[in-house]
């Protein structure tokens, strides 16, 4: 008898910024740990065909997959809870689906006929759906924004159309709902979330499921009316309440018994997770040995969600430590009016440098390299990061003064230019170098040392590199490359022989970091840095 895949939808009412890619995520890990194969899905409904080319101080970061497809921030989520290794068919939004389907009425695929959102546009996000979960027993499928958004609406029915084509035993729906407290009348509020279970209701969609999100504990007065208002039955209403970690989430959906429950509405028998990992990461969340101090120079230092798989990353170090990660977000720009960098930097035991586009704040970014460099504080450079290392050690060591990079400006000298088939111009979505490539390491390096390996594999998101011309002279002045892409002829790692810990690289590590696996980049970097207590 053929086994009947399973599908658990996710939707979200009364408010964006929830939390449903956690929610998702810890679902996933939690039903990953009773030995059920899991994938996960994020449909997005903006009409932007990936998020390249979106702002991260609008939509966060740009989560990079090992097959170099730019997706929305929440499978950065997905795979940090799992051990997942998702691809561009876990991500798709409604620019895709459009763009796809007006595609094939310009083929002539559909014969002709009037192209509609039903069926047209609803077979393509299924047919998507199908796509991204063939190896696996349950997709977890996220769909983004808030019910009750215009564009959301073709996701909705596509997932209801779904249902009836998979029979309703083998779809799960949940919906997770706002409860607003209102400090005035001292009590949490219901309404909103009953109106939204309406919306979805009016939509063809009955919740089998409702998580509430709330700043505090949810009293069983309330969520009893949640179920008897949202027809939902009581044992079917968890919470999720905001935690100081966000790894405490599906330890606490454990205990409630949320993913016995999705097991038993699934018709799934499965044995009890193994969630020791997540148990220990917690543990040392919550036991800290001490703190340490992250300087993070960038110009997107208002919002952590642009540098989102960074901030985790650094924790994932910190809690393999045993140490409590304290994050200090310093304005590039700043540094670059003639402060007192003893002052900016006072009290930080390490100095980050991450990604980024563009030349505003880059001289601000220089400035802090070059202190880590000679106060001998510890240095992690990141994509960015690398190149204006390098540019800062040939402007102050290897005596090559006007160095600069293409993207800069188009006078002086290039130590970083655009990677062959890259430019300034042409098309801006999804034309970088993307995805995973292999890196050798130089032996008795530090890279080397860290990853314990020759060769590894590591995921990109750039148009320019290192100059290859000026490599001599560096070399010379005593910069170490310590990793290179031999098939690319690509500089992709750079260290300091006299520094105790300075090293940059071309990729982002971050993206493959977990907290139950941290990434050895940053439990190295976050380790030395400790070491600068001083």
């Amino acid at each position: 008898m053929k086994k009947h895949k399973k599908y658990i939808f996710i939707t979200g009412g009364v408010a964006s910024s929830l939390g449903k890619g956690l929610a998702a995520a810890s679902i996933a890990g939690l039903l990953e740990r009773r030995g059920i194969k899991v994938s996960m899905l994020k449909m997005d409904p903006y009409i932007n065909v990936d998020p390249g080319t979106m702002s991260p101080t609008q939509h966060g970061e740009v989560f990079v997959t090992d097959d170099g497809a730019e997706t929305d921030l929440d499978l950065g989520h997905y795979e940090r809870f799992t051990s997942l290794t998702l691809k561009r068919e876990s991500n798709f939004t409604t620019g895709q689906v459009y763009l796809k389907v007006i595609e094939n009425e310009r083929a002539g695929t559909y014969l002709g006929k009037t192209v509609q959102v039903v069926p047209h546009i609803t077979d393509e996000i299924k047919r998507r759906i199908h796509t991204a979960s063939e190896n696996c027993d349950i997709l977890i499928g996220e769909i983004g924004g808030t019910v009750g958004d215009i564009e959301s609406l073709p996701f909705i029915e596509s997932i209801r159309q779904l249902a009836l084509d998979e029979g309703a035993a083998n779809v799960l729906f949940i919906h997770l709902v706002l409860l607003p407290y209102i400090a005035a009348a001292g009590e949490l509020k219901s309404k909103p979330a009953q109106h939204s279970v309406k919306e979805l209701m009016s939509q063809g969609l009955s919740p089998q499921v409702i998580v509430c999100r709330s700043d505090r504990e949810v009293d069983e007065d309330t969520l009893d009316k949640i179920s008897r208002f949202c027809n939902v039955p009581r044992k079917n209403v968890f919470q999720s309440i905001d935690m100081d970690s966000i790894y405490k989430v599906p330890l606490e959906f454990h205990k409630q018994g949320l993913d016995e429950r999705i097991s038993e509405l699934l018709g799934i028998w499965a044995p009890e997770p193994k969630i020791a990992d997540l148990e220990k990461v917690v543990h040392n969340f919550t036991h800290p040995l001490r703190e340490v101090k992250i300087g993070i120079v960038g110009k997107y230092t208002d919002l952590v969600e642009s540098y989102k798989s960074l901030d985790e990353a650094l924790n994932h170090g910190a809690i393999a430590n045993q140490l409590k990660f304290k994050p200090i977000y310093i304005d590039s720009e700043q540094l670059e009016k003639g402060t007192n960098l003893d002052e900016i930097f006072q009290g930080v035991q390490g100095i980050l440098v991450p990604g980024g586009f563009g030349s505003r704040g880059t001289e601000g970014k220089i400035k802090a390299i070059e202190y880590a460099r000679t106060k001998k504080i510890p240095f992690l450079g990141i994509c960015l990061g690398l190149q204006l290392s390098v540019i800062e050690f040939a402007r102050h060591v290897a005596g090559i003064k006007d160095a600069t990079s293409e993207e800069f400006q188009s006078g002086g000298e290039h130590l970083i230019h655009y990677m062959e088939g890259q430019s300034s111009t042409g098309s801006k979505g999804g034309s970088m170098r993307l995805g995973s490539y292999e890196c050798h390491l130089e032996p008795k390096s530090l890279a080397h040392k860290i990853y314990g390996s020759d060769k590894i594999q590591e995921r990109h998101r750039h148009r320019l590199e290192v100059n290859n011309m000026y490599m001599n002279k560096l070399i010379g002045a005593g910069l170490v490359v310590s990793g290179f892409n031999r098939e690319l002829n690509l500089v992709e790692v750079v260290e300091l022989k006299d520094h105790p810990f300075f090293i940059a690289c071309q990729y982002h590590p971050e993206f493959k970091s977990k907290p139950f696996s941290p990434h050895p980049l940053f439990k190295a970097f976050i380790e030395e840095s400790d070491k600068n207590r001083k």
